[in-house]
């Protein structure tokens, strides 16, 4: 059942209003008085600039609560949302949005947290803890996606912070955003962790009737515990598991990220053989798989964290990585082979997994699969 702009735009906006009055009250820099709305509604003004704790660029206020302790919200009015990659660069996408920088989600091995420090942030626990929202994402993209020179190339989501991390929950963003893509006929791809992706099913369904989607979940242990302890901001493995079923129950398709692998922290054939019999019984359409990648500022964090939860490991990995971002290549084609096993194992050879490079129309329900959830996905290849 799809909705239409209107009915859903006056719900998002309504939602907005109300968690905007009920956070008023935890601002750290004040909100001006709202300023009336082409509509006739109201949105909150920006602060003064004397307000602001950071030199944000947009900083409208500051927000700290309780309900999500250790967070401070940045609440920023952007110029532009719509990102384009740089030419040159090996990503599998062109464009890019992304309406949080920053993430509660807290992955000690992001590969994004040095471009925390572009906004005058740390790569460690600012990264954590200091999130930047556009809380006018929406309408701003609606209006980039409008201009005539727009090619209608493929958007990807999920490509440096998660869009559906905790605080999506309290600004959703995603709805507008998504109904912006759709509407002006452009295709994209979200990559994500966060289990409120489930919340839009509905809407990304409708969607996929108009613009080819394609949806990733980034999932790469079974490890409850290791996973409570290295991504702590996420939802459990179960819980991931269980949004891949429901998708593939909706009739959409969803591939795995399963990156990053950790040197004998995730890399055991028992762990492996949990991973990948997780998402064959999930329904999961595919896997891209492949070690983790120390980037600067990632590193450091990653090591520190190591350092105190497995110091026996430290020497390993120096020796593993050097000094450079990758592990070593007879590693890497080590693993290789241990992930074309299990693939080959729970049906998943020949399948694509995810990796924002082609968005593809959704799968009808008839092709949701049981017995063998492997779907081949032209467009995309897998890492291994």
């Amino acid at each position: 059942m799809g909705y239409g702009h209107s009915g859903a735009l006056t719900l998002v906006r309504t939602y907005i209003r109300m968690e905007f009055m009920r956070w008023d009250a935890q601002a750290l820099s004040p909100t001006r008085e709202p300023a009336p709305e082409a509509d006739g509604g109201t949105a909150p003004s920006p602060a003064p600039a004397m307000d602001a704790l950071l030199p944000l660029a947009g900083l409208v206020r500051s927000v700290s609560t309780p309900e999500f302790s250790g967070v401070t919200f940045h609440e920023v009015t952007a110029k532009s949302v719509l990102n384009k990659v740089p030419s040159g660069s090996n990503m599998p996408f062109e464009w890019t949005v992304n309406p949080y920088r920053g993430c509660s989600h807290a992955c000690v091995y992001c590969f994004a947290r040095k471009s925390h420090t572009y906004l005058e942030f740390d790569a460690g626990r600012d990264f954590d803890s200091q999130v930047v929202v556009k809380i006018n994402a929406a309408e701003v993209l609606r209006k980039e996606l409008a201009k005539p020179s727009w090619g209608h190339h493929q958007v990807a989501l999920g490509t440096n912070t998660d869009p559906y991390q905790r605080a999506e929950g309290r600004y959703a963003l995603m709805p507008g955003i998504i109904r912006a893509l759709a509407d002006s006929g452009t295709p994209f791809s979200i990559l994500t962790k966060g289990t409120l992706l489930a919340r839009d099913i509905p809407l990304l369904k409708h969607a996929a009737t108009q613009v080819p989607v394609d949806l990733g979940i980034s999932l790469a242990m079974t490890n409850e515990d290791l996973a409570a302890l290295i991504e702590p901001g996420t939802p459990s493995p179960r819980a991931r598991l269980k949004l891949i079923a429901r998708l593939r129950e909706a009739g959409l398709g969803c591939g795995v990220m399963a990156m990053p692998i950790l040197p004998w922290l995730t890399d055991s054939d028992e762990a492996l053989d949990s991973l990948f019999a997780g998402l064959a019984q999930a329904g999961a359409t595919g896997v891209s798989a492949g070690a983790l990648y120390l980037k600067p500022g990632t590193r450091e964090w990653y090591m520190n964290w190591l350092a105190a939860q497995h110091p026996g490991l430290v020497g390993k990995y120096r020796r593993l990585y050097g000094n450079g971002w990758y592990a070593s290549k007879e590693y890497r084609a080590w693993l290789s082979g241990r992930i074309s096993h299990f693939k080959a194992k729970y049906g998943f050879t020949g399948s694509s997994g995810f990796s924002h490079r082609h968005a593809r129309q959704s799968a009808s329900p008839a092709d949701v699969r049981t017995a063998n959830p492997a779907v081949h996905l032209p467009g995309q290849q897998p890492l291994f």
